[in-house]
């Protein structure tokens, strides 16, 4: 039986021109407050509701059931280009820009995307501009304003986000994938525009961009293609009230849903192997199967079951053999781009420079490995375990920020029925083998697609992608081919996963008598500090925990830096085959260098006992410092971990168990691999800011300095930017945990005269008490550039710097902060 709540709303009928409230199981998390309920305007527009009374944040996501594959032949990237336009002006607000100001203005931020089938747009602000920025939002929909002069101006803008997309290999390397499909699918079609599509072309078939574009929202932007989320302080009543009154206006064209049957690949497309030559350094393999797409089994999951076994990283997996073979620096798997119609299958492997020469032996590694998944059956208790760890996860998952929020149900609302809106495919709850077997028995060399990328290719690359000029090559690769591959393999020991340990079971809380609003020093010793603070705000079981590890010597040079790093990187690649099922079952750690050292070997017992001494409560926040000066290794280590506190201390034992006995292997580092215009940028800009300054009126500059107070006393969502604070504060060896308070009391009492004086002293070019240090950069490409400005003479009131060591040791403030900035002392 089902133990997750439902939240029921009551059916209600609807008065002509009010919504109607529909009777609807909303399924949501075990920790969830929030209330919620689905409308249905009379204009068909379909919304779902939610009330906070705890957030300082309202939002609102308008997902629109409209995207690239509706876009005209010939017309490349106008759905896109219309999301673009809408933010512009409507009838009711027609000055340019005004939503965006307005948002900007109070505290919120706004964004929109554009994928295959739908264009989402979103917002948040403060609690109590929600009415007025509703307002203006859903004129987007209502009557926009597209001018000639916002058309020529924002095809530019797509341009120029296109020239940007042009350097990306992940945008290329998906634009060749499309590219390599049937041409009568709207999955081969360039989806983001240029100025090529949108305005030359259209130009020299006679069309007129703008006339087009105003067509295609008429015809497309239909209310009954829409969903809404809108999230709010208010009750449900009043932000129903509100929806009605701003939204009822759009108009629903009747058009119907979208559909797009077939898949994108023919015969010809499969049995193939792509070698692509990327932007950047490196090996990459892409391995593609078209199969039956996820969404018409969501509660089975059959994707997530493969993908979490091809994916996995312990012992036995795919990956633990590229690894140990030094072949593979990461492999992810599952399911790619799709629609309720296709869908793909991808394992995604980083080779290294060896791995690259075995490429054919990692093919057929991978193919060995998803035989043997093919032939062993599906295991019940992996599925048991995915559903323990994906149920947890639902039931115990941090609040997210209100926009990211809406916006992600709004596209769920397109896509799942509406007791689904909120858990989505997140939980596969029934156990199907078919299901899984099917998918498993779609992997075959029958309908493989391999994607080869590597510089290397070059000069032997004889193609060319028409949209981001990709060059790359095409052989066939029959089944008996992948098959001659995988008998010349090497034959190691693959086999499934083992049970995982660190799925939490005991998800109690314990009752904290004293709610403390800052952390507390536990201990203090001459080698080391604890730092605790209870959760008294979420309520969830879950721990934060950092340790730092002390050695002044970690960065006393740029040669012992660049070593810290190396270290530390291989450390975390080191401790990766035995903590991987934590990450796994949602316990996750990290380790990074910082900016002074400890010697790990006697920490180890250290931290050990004060962690499993003190971690008792759940719920729990505690940061460590641990200090030595007995050094031998020079290293500092950040150590965070995050997750449900009835796993965190068998992992912690891994952890700290597995640092002790870390040794540095040598096969591992076979994996690791013009700036002066820019300060006269930056004057040029403060010079423009100085006028706009001075000019400001005293109603916006208000309103910024309410804005800013707005986002410092915004509530953490969860325990992680919770302890992200009070860590900054130890850590710096500030330890002013009320400093949010303190700056808003500040600038409560701030003027626009007294933030004029100090830019005027401090900012402005040329202010007296300013002192400016540039740090340029030179690559190797730009090494002619470098020996130009190494023999022309510095500028005016300018020194340039030649000996680090002599300079540092000349500013009137050196040698007063010893050990670093975790010493301070203020």
């Amino acid at each position: 039986m089902d133990s997750r709540p439902r939240e029921v709303d009551s059916l209600s009928e609807a008065a002509d021109g009010a919504a109607a409230k529909i009777e609807v199981e909303v399924t949501k998390p075990r920790n969830d407050k929030r209330g919620y309920r689905r409308v249905v305007l009379p204009n068909a527009l379909e919304c779902l509701l939610i009330s906070d009374p705890d957030t300082d944040k309202a939002a609102a996501s308008m997902n629109v059931s409209v995207g690239y594959f509706c876009d005209p032949d010939g017309l490349e990237g106008l759905a896109h280009f219309l999301e673009h336009m809408l933010f512009y002006a409507s009838e009711k607000y027609p000055i340019e820009d005004s939503y965006s100001k307005y948002i900007a203005e109070h505290g919120g931020s706004t964004n929109a995307f554009t994928t295959s089938e739908h264009t989402n747009f979103y917002f948040d602000v403060n609690n109590d501009c929600l009415d007025d920025a509703l307002d203006r939002f859903a004129q987007f929909f209502i009557k926009p304003l597209m001018s000639p002069d916002a058309t020529l101006r924002e095809i530019k803008a797509v341009d120029s986000e296109n020239q940007k997309n042009l350097l990306s290999d992940p945008w290329r390397m998906s634009q060749l994938q499309k590219h390599l499909c049937s041409n009568n699918h709207p999955y081969h079609k360039f989806s983001t525009g240029n100025w090529n599509t949108l305005e030359v072309k259209p130009k020299e078939k006679g069309f007129d961009t703008r006339l087009e574009l105003i067509n295609f929202y008429d015809s497309h932007y239909s209310a009954n293609l829409m969903q809404l989320v809108v999230y709010g302080k208010e009750s449900l009543d009043n932000i129903q009230t509100l929806v009605e009154s701003k939204f009822c206006d759009i108009k629903n064209v009747g058009r119907k849903q979208f559909s797009f049957p077939g898949h994108p690949c023919s015969s010809k497309d499969l049995q193939i192997l792509v070698k692509a030559v990327p932007i950047k350094q490196g090996h990459t393999l892409r391995v593609l199967w078209p199969i039956t797409p996820n969404i018409r089994h969501y509660k089975e999951g059959p994707c997530r079951y493969v993908s979490h076994l091809i994916g996995h990283e312990g012992e036995g997996s795919l990956f633990y053999i590229l690894k140990k073979l030094g072949w593979a620096m990461s492999l992810e798997s599952g399911e790619g781009d799709w629609s309720y119609e296709f869908s793909f299958f991808s394992v995604v492997i980083q080779l290294t420079d060896v791995g690259h020469e075995h490429m054919e032996d990692v093919i057929g590694l991978l193919f060995r490995y998803i035989t043997l998944l093919q032939t062993s059956g599906t295991p019940k208790w992996i599925f048991d375990e995915l559903l323990a760890i994906c149920e947890t996860g639902f039931n115990y998952r941090d609040k997210s920020p209100p926009m990211n929020y809406c916006a992600n149900i709004s596209s769920n609302m397109q896509i799942f029925p509406p007791e689904d809106w909120l858990i989505a495919s997140s939980v596969p709850s029934k156990f199907s083998p078919d299901a899984i077997q099917r998918v498993l028995n779609e992997l075959t060399p029958d309908n493989v697609r391999i994607f080869w990328e590597s510089k290397l290719f070059e000069g032997q690359a004889n193609l060319t992608e028409p949209w981001y000029g990709t060059s790359y090559c095409v052989e066939a690769v029959p089944p008996s081919t992948i098959q001659k591959w995988v008998e010349k393999a090497p034959n190691e020991d693959l086999h499934l996963p083992k049970p995982n340990i660190f799925i939490p079971t005991d998800l109690s809380l314990k009752k904290v008598e004293e709610k403390t609003s800052f952390p507390c020093m536990l201990r203090k010793t001459p080698f080391s500090r604890l730092w605790y603070k209870p959760d008294t705000l979420f309520f969830t079981p879950k721990v934060y925990i950092k340790m730092d590890f002390h050695c002044p010597l970690s960065h006393s040079s740029p040669e012992s830096s660049v070593l810290t790093g190396v270290f530390t990187r291989l450390l975390m690649d080191y401790l990766n085959d035995y903590a991987y099922d934590a990450e796994v079952a949602g316990l996750y750690y990290a380790v990074v260098p910082n900016d002074t050292g400890f010697q790990v070997s006697y920490a180890i017992q250290v931290v050990e006992a004060i962690i499993c001494s003190f971690i008792a409560d759940p719920g729990a926040t505690v940061t460590v410092r641990c200090c030595s000066n007995n050094m031998t290794l020079f290293i500092r280590l950040l150590v965070t971990m995050v997750g449900y506190n009835d796993k965190m201390t068998t992992l912690l034992d891994t952890v700290i168990g597995k640092i002790a006995d870390f040794e540095v292997k040598v096969d591992r580092f076979s994996v690791i691999k013009d700036p002066f215009n820019l300060d006269a940028r930056v004057e040029a800009f403060l010079e423009m800011f100085e006028v706009t300054l001075h000019q400001m009126p005293d109603a916006e500059f208000k309103s910024n300095v309410n804005a800013l107070i707005d986002m410092k006393l915004e509530k953490y969502k969860n325990i992680r930017e919770e302890s992200a604070f009070f860590w900054g504060e130890i850590s710096e060896g500030t330890l002013k945990f009320d400093r949010k308070e303190a700056e808003v009391a500040a600038l409560r009492e701030l003027k626009k005269e007294e933030l004029i004086e100090f830019f005027d002293n401090h900012v402005k070019v040329g202010a007296r008490e300013k002192k400016i240090l540039s740090i340029q950069v030179y690559g190797c490409l730009h090494s002619s550039e470098y020996e130009k400005i190494l023999h022309d003479a510095p500028p005016p009131h300018w020194h340039r710097i030649t000996d680090i060591f002599s300079f540092r040791r000349s500013r009137p403030l050196y040698g007063s902060l010893k050990g670093g900035a975790g010493q301070m002392k203020l």
